[in-house]
Order: structure tokens, then sequence, then C-alpha cells
């Protein structure tokens, strides 16, 4: 089966309901936001993917250190 809408759960758990993505991704850009603001933003940590474009890890690693203000950044490229 393959899903073609976001799915979120209330906050007080529960069943997985439709979303639509301007709701999915509000969510996760507050989580990202709560998480920032709580831990900071060495609390944050991304890896991406080798098979990925240039452009696209680029961009990954702009929005970890200049969004969440993270140096936490790894890549498979390594392995």
């Amino acid at each position: 089966m393959r899903i073609v809408h976001p799915l979120v759960r209330d906050t007080r758990g529960g069943p997985l309901r439709q979303a639509t993505w301007d709701e999915a991704l509000a969510r996760a850009a507050a989580g990202f936001d709560t998480v920032r603001k709580t831990h900071g933003g060495q609390a944050f940590g991304l890896f991406s993917c080798s098979k990925s474009t240039n452009e696209m890890n680029y961009a990954a690693q702009k929005f970890a250190r200049v969004v969440m203000g993270s140096n936490n950044l790894d890549s498979c490229n390594r392995t």
C-alpha cells in the first residue's frame, strides 16, 4: 500500500488521520522549532545521503547550520 497523503497523530496519541500538506508541514516545523528553543541547535542532527544531488546536500547543510543552528551533520559518503 502506498501512502499518498500525510498522516498525523493528535498530541494525546490515538490513531493516525489524514491531514493536508500545509498542516503536516506546519506541525513538523513547529516540532523543529520547539526542539531548537528548548534544547538549542546542538540537539538537532542531520544525516544526508551521497545519492542525493550536490544541490540537495548543500540545501540540507544550510538548513541545519543556518535555520537550526547546528553543526551536527553527517553523510553516508564516509561508509
